[in-house]
C-alpha cells in the first residue's frame, strides 16, 4: 500500500509535469482554434522551412499529448482541462484538414508532410477513443484524404519507412479497410533486418549515433506492432523481440541521465530536447522497463531532465513559444532542416501523463536514478548486454 507521503510526492511532480505539457502546447493549440497558427507561429528560424512548420508542430505536439488525451477516470480540475484541450486537438484537426480555412496544413508536398502526418497519425494510434473516435464524420473524412495525399513521397530506406507505416495503421484506426498493409510490412522487416544488437537498430543499414531510435523508431516499432500483432503471424511472432529490446533499450536511455539531469549531446536533432526520452517515457506507459529500473525512478530522472531544460533561460521565448536549443537559445544546434514547428517533438516525454494517478510511475516515493545511485557511491548490479 502506498502511504500518503508517497502520493504526495508523485502527486506534487505530475501538477508540474502537467502544468508544463501545457505550458508548451497551448501556444500551438489556442492559436490554432482562432486560426492564426500560421500568423503566429514564429517563423523567422530557417524561413525556407514554412510551408511545413505548422503541421510539425500540431503533429508533433499531439503526439505527446495522445495518451493523457486518452486517460479515463480522470476527476477534478485535471479532468476538466483534459476535455477541454482533447476539444482543442479536435478543433485544430478540422482547422488544419479545411480548403478554407488560413490554417489549411501541407500534407501534399513530397518530403516532410510525411514525417509530420505519421506524427499526427501516431496520435490517433495512441489516442483511439479521444481523438480518432470523435472526430466528427466530415473532419474524419477529410483526414483521411490528407493522410492519403502522403503516399505520395516514396520514403527512402531509413527511418521515414516507419512515417509511411504509421500513416497507413491511422488509416487502419480511422477505418479504411484498403490500407496498405505492404508499407507497414515493408518497414517492419527491413527494421528487424537493420538491427544491430544490444537494443539498437540501425536508421536504415547504417548505425547512427543520436536519438532517433527514440525520436522514431523504437516506439514506432511497438506501438505498429501492438496494434497489427493481430493480423498476421509474421508480426505476433516479431512482437516479443522487439519488445526485448525495446526494454534494454529503456535502460540505456534511463542510465544515460546524470546526477544533474543533463544528458549527451549526441548526434542529430538535439533541439527536440527532452524528446530524446520519448522511448523511456513510452516504457514507463506501457510497462515495459526492465526490472532493475523502478517506475518511480524513471519519474524522477525525466523530472530532472525537464526541469534541468525549462529552467534554462530562453528556451521559450516572451509570447511562449519554443526556440531552438538544447538549454535555451542555442540557434546552432539546429540542422538546416528544423523549422519552430520541430521543436514540439519535445512533448514526447510527456507520455506517462496517461498513467492512472495510483500506478507506481507517479505514486511511488522519489527515488535515485541509476547514474544518481552510482555516483551517490551505492553499490549496485553491473549493466548487461542483451544477446538477441
Amino acid at each position: 500500500m502506498v502511504d500518503k507521503q508517497e502520493t504526495a510526492e508523485g502527486k506534487k511532480t505530475r501538477q508540474y509535469w502537467l502544468d508544463t505539457m501545457l505550458k508548451i502546447a497551448d501556444p500551438v493549440l489556442n492559436a490554432l482554434g482562432e486560426r492564426k497558427l500560421k500568423e503566429r507561429l514564429p517563423l523567422e528560424f530557417h524561413p525556407d522551412r514554412a510551408p511545413y512548420a505548422c503541421l510539425e508542430a500540431f503533429g508533433r505536439l499531439i503526439c505527446g499529448m495522445a495518451p493523457w488525451l486518452e486517460s479515463e477516470g480522470l476527476e477534478g480540475e485535471e479532468e476538466e482541462r483534459r476535455a477541454t484541450h482533447a476539444k482543442k486537438v479536435l478543433d485544430g484537426i478540422d482547422s488544419a484538414t479545411d480548403p478554407s480555412s488560413p490554417d489549411y496544413m501541407n500534407f501534399s508536398d513530397i518530403g516532410q508532410p510525411l514525417v509530420d502526418a505519421a506524427f499526427l497519425a501516431h496520435a490517433l494510434v495512441r489516442a483511439p477513443k479521444a481523438i480518432a473516435g470523435q472526430l466528427p464524420e466530415p473532419v474524419k473524412q477529410r483526414l483521411m484524404t490528407e493522410l492519403r495525399r502522403t503516399r505520395r513521397t516514396v520514403p527512402p530506406k531509413t527511418n521515414w519507412l516507419l512515417f509511411s507505416a504509421m500513416v497507413e495503421a491511422a488509416l487502419h484506426v480511422l477505418g479504411e479497410e484498403e490500407y496498405d498493409r505492404m508499407r507497414i510490412d515493408l518497414a517492419l522487416h527491413l527494421h528487424m533486418d537493420w538491427y544491430k544488437g544490444d537494443g539498437m537498430y540501425g536508421d536504415g543499414k547504417d548505425f547512427h549515433w543520436d536519438y532517433y531510435n527514440s525520436f522514431v523508431i523504437q516506439p514506432m516499432l511497438v506501438d505498429l506492432v501492438a496494434l497489427l500483432c493481430d493480423t498476421s503471424p509474421g508480426y505476433a511472432e516479431m512482437a516479443d523481440t522487439v519488445l526485448a529490446r525495446a526494454s534494454r533499450y529503456a535502460s540505456v536511455l534511463e542510465h544515460m541521465i546524470a546526477p544533474d539531469g543533463t544528458y549527451p549531446p549526441i548526434g542529430r536533432s538535439i533541439v527536440y530536447r527532452f524528446g530524446a526520452f520519448q522511448h523511456l517515457a513510452q516504457a514507463s506507459l506501457q510497462h515495459f522497463l526492465e526490472e532493475k529500473i523502478a517506475p518511480e525512478q524513471v519519474r524522477c530522472a525525466l523530472t530532472a531532465v525537464i526541469r534541468r531544460i525549462m529552467e534554462s533561460p530562453g528556451t521559450l521565448d516572451e509570447q511562449g513559444w519554443l526556440t531552438p536549443g538544447l538549454y535555451g537559445y542555442q540557434p546552432e544546434l539546429a540542422e538546416g532542416y528544423i523549422s519552430a514547428g520541430s521543436l514540439y517533438l519535445c512533448s514526447t516525454v510527456f507520455l506517462p501523463l496517461g498513467l492512472s494517478h495510483d500506478d507506481p510511475f507517479w505514486a511511488g516515493q522519489d527515488a535515485k536514478w541509476t547514474s544518481a545511485k552510482v555516483a551517490a557511491g551505492e553499490r549496485i548490479q553491473a549493466d548487461q548486454a542483451l544477446y538477441l
